[in-house]
């Protein structure tokens, strides 16, 4: 599930700009309030980079910097864009465009092709394999169903490329990919099947980018028009943008620079699909000017959790390696990550619904529980084990929630009682909405108590008991709503494909859990020739695999269980052995992997003022690692640069001092609305005891405080840590 669909469904809206930032740590405050020129935001799974994201726009629109409508906001899936309209929404920022690169390039392609084209624009296509299939009996090539499905990949990939068919073999050859079939007949199907939608007069989804490319081109007047209207460009996931679609925004801004990326390259794991980590890695290049804030506190997952992430990373070689981002977890320890091998696959399904159906058993909400694989072909030997445990679930990549038909039918249902329920005497009787929706959706088939076992009934009721949480939370969040407020909330959320969350375990691949989180994550399958796959032959493809686990780790919030087996099938000989990727971070694997170089920290870097484009950006000089001042270790991990010793060397800490500033935080953020850590954080607090600062220059070279909180906090704290009393007047700026 999405932070979206979590405890607070409706905040209430924030009541000035103001107030938008309040609640952002230093890193996210600097994203939203740095509204001109280009910005570049690293961020790490976990550090709440739509919640910065979502924010700033919401602080330049309410601030009065930013015009609503000319404001884009791109991202990757309809689920994301919808995901963020909604908090837009919840923020007070109304009539901001977020959308797909897809949805944004078929809108404007729409409104613009009479004008631009002429005649009516051709019939887009939802599935371009029936094509393919007639392409391919065209040119006579017999395809099975996974050739199919491959070479419809290769023609996606070519289109995304900008590749034309007679370049394909030579692009597919200098990219490296495997084709599915001979590159001469691929170039042979993707030319019939250009020719075939030519012939038929229909276009694809990479059609309606390349045709929106096209016309901005071409068209001076309209590219003119659409710059205009969008003055602003902000785009999520921008280590997933193609070549194609960096073309598009390149045409969208035109000589303009008020552009905002997010991204991290330790989560690229679409380049199969023609997505690249380079224009993000090449931002600064592009635009040395520009600022880069990165995102580093991971609020999502326990140290444990994070530790393991990290150690994936640590092992990573390569140009999106050398730019990770080292987590540091702000939440509360958890337990450590649980290995287990197994001797078949079966026994390893049956593992895990074992252990899923007892931790359902120990007060575990099933919808906090996933279990992730790397190909969906995994999926059934995990449906049937918790079907046998009696364990809920639900397939992610399956029918959409409010395309389901009971939720169809309870829609229309809810929708017809607001309208009418004056006439209804179902709810005669009910006080609340609630109890309205309760009334309402019985008669649909929803129970107070599930029906017993699984299968398709139960999967009908979980969809109604779905719908009677949400009612239950948007009355909670907003006392006196109405059944009609009610539907018009599930209209917004059918739109955007917002869905509440469904009582059930979530089977999903690792590439379609990115962007979701869970309590319990369960990773199986994890032995070498699944992870990595056999087909990820070279080193930029097993390089990739590693990030695509490293995606799975950070979908764990406090549980993370791993898993292998040594054969796939009962009896079978037991020749497999544990992922590479686990090679000295499971227990009895050779110890603790050795590091790499460290991740980038967290914090800001200015741009280049007055460097001209194209110049080249200034090499920062290389830095000696830092060295514990106990025992003259190497230091790497983000705590113990900020106390300059390690974790366990011994502490001269003054305890006094240290507990006088922990009272004196606690009273700083009080009055400002904000958590403790954006003071201080412990570790800045324990460092600041321990040196004792006598003056604001000793202050400010402590690490995590520097010039701007010497300003702000710099009397009070040398004022503690000489001894003296502090006044309690107000600190702010």
């Amino acid at each position: 599930m999405t932070a979206a669909t979590h405890s607070s469904l409706f905040p209430q809206v924030p009541d000035s700009a103001d107030a938008v930032l309040d609640g952002l740590d230093p890193e996210q405050r600097e994203v939203a309030t740095a509204l001109r020129g280009p910005v570049c935001v690293l961020a790490g799974a976990g550090t709440g980079k739509t919640r910065a994201i979502t924010h700033r726009i919401a602080y330049g629109v309410r601030a009065g910097i930013l015009q609503p409508s000319s404001v884009l906001a791109v991202t990757f899936t309809a689920r994301a864009a919808g995901e963020m309209r909604g908090r837009l929404r919840q923020l007070g920022a109304v009539g901001v465009q977020a959308r797909t690169f897809h949805s944004a390039a078929l809108r404007q392609l729409q409104y613009f092709w009479p004008k631009a084209i002429g005649g009516p624009m051709p019939r887009l296509v939802d599935r371009k394999i029936q094509f393919v299939a007639d392409a391919a009996a065209a040119c006579r090539i017999r395809l099975d169903r996974g050739e199919l499905r491959d070479v419809t990949a290769e023609i996606e990939w070519s289109k995304v490329t900008q590749t034309v068919p007679a370049d394909y073999a030579l692009a597919a050859a200098k990219a490296g990919r495997e084709a599915p079939r001979d590159p001469a007949e691929i170039a042979q199907l993707y030319s019939a099947y250009e020719d075939l939608k030519r012939g038929r007069g229909v276009i694809d989804f990479e059609d309606v980018l390349l045709l929106t490319v096209a016309v901005l081109q071409d068209r001076r007047d309209v590219a003119e028009q659409v710059r205009a209207q969008y003055q602003h460009f902000v785009v999520d996931e921008y280590q997933d943008v193609s070549p194609l679609q960096q073309r598009l925004l390149d045409l969208w801004l035109g000589d303009r620079d008020d552009l905002c990326v997010v991204g991290d390259a330790s989560q690229t794991i679409y380049s199969f699909t023609g997505a690249t980590a380079d224009h993000l890695l090449d931002f600064r290049t592009r635009h040395p000017g520009a600022t880069v804030v990165k995102l580093v506190r991971d609020y999502r997952s326990t140290p444990q959790v994070v530790h393991l992430a990290n150690g994936l990373l640590a092992q990573a070689r390569g140009r999106a390696a050398d730019h990770r981002l080292e987590l540091i977890s702000q939440r509360p320890a958890g337990p450590e990550p649980v290995y287990t091998e197994y001797t078949d696959e079966p026994a390893e399904a049956e593992g895990a619904a074992r252990r899923i159906r007892e931790l359902i058993d120990s007060g575990v909400p099933a919808a906090e529980i996933a279990v992730l694989f790397r190909t969906n072909s995994q999926s059934e030997t995990y449906e049937q084990a918790l079907s046998d445990a009696g364990v809920p679930y639900q397939l992610r990549g399956a029918e959409r929630f409010f395309d389901r038909p009971e939720v169809r039918k309870a829609h229309t249902a809810l929708r017809a009682a607001a309208r009418f329920g004056g006439n209804d005497a179902l709810l005669d009787d009910t006080a609340d909405l609630p109890a309205q929706v309760r009334a309402v959706l019985s008669g649909e088939g929803w129970t107070p108590q599930p029906p017993a076992g699984s299968g398709a009934v139960r999967e009908r009721w979980e969809s109604l008991a779905a719908l009677v949480n949400l009612a239950r939370d948007f009355a909670a969040a907003r006392p006196g709503t109405t059944l009609g407020d009610l539907v018009a909330e599930l209209d917004e959320r059918a739109s955007a494909q917002h869905a509440p969350t469904v009582q059930g375990v979530t089977l999903a691949s690792l590439h379609s859990a990115k962007g979701l989180e869970w309590d319990v994550v369960f990773l199986v399958g994890l032995a070498e020739g699944m992870m990595p796959i056999t087909y990820a032959k070279t080193d930029e493809q097993i390089e990739e695999e590693r990030r695509l686990l490293y995606v799975g780790v950070t979908r764990a919030r406090e549980r993370l269980h791993l898993s292998w087996a040594l054969s796939r099938a009962p009896g079978g000989r037991p020749n497999r052995r544990p992922s590479r990727f686990l090679d000295g971070l499971r227990p009895g694997s050779g110890g603790p992997a050795g590091r790499a170089a460290a991740g980038a920290a967290g914090g800001v870097e200015r741009g280049f003022g007055g460097t001209a484009a194209g110049a080249p950006v200034p090499r920062r000089t290389r830095r000696s690692p830092a060295r514990c001042r106990v025992c003259g270790r190497a230091l790497t991990d983000g705590g113990e640069l900020k106390l300059l010793r390690c974790e366990d060397c011994p502490s001269d800490m003054d305890e006094g001092v240290y507990e006088r500033l922990r009272a004196w935080r606690a009273v700083q953020a009080r009055r400002s609305g904000q958590p403790a850590f954006c003071v201080f954080t412990d570790k800045t607090l324990m460092a600041i005891a321990e040196t004792v600062p006598e003056d604001e220059h000793e202050l400010a070279r402590v690490p995590g405080v520097g010039a701007r909180k010497t300003n702000r906090y710099g009397a009070d704290v040398l004022a503690i840590c000489a001894g003296q009393e502090v006044d309690d007047g107000d600190t702010d700026d």
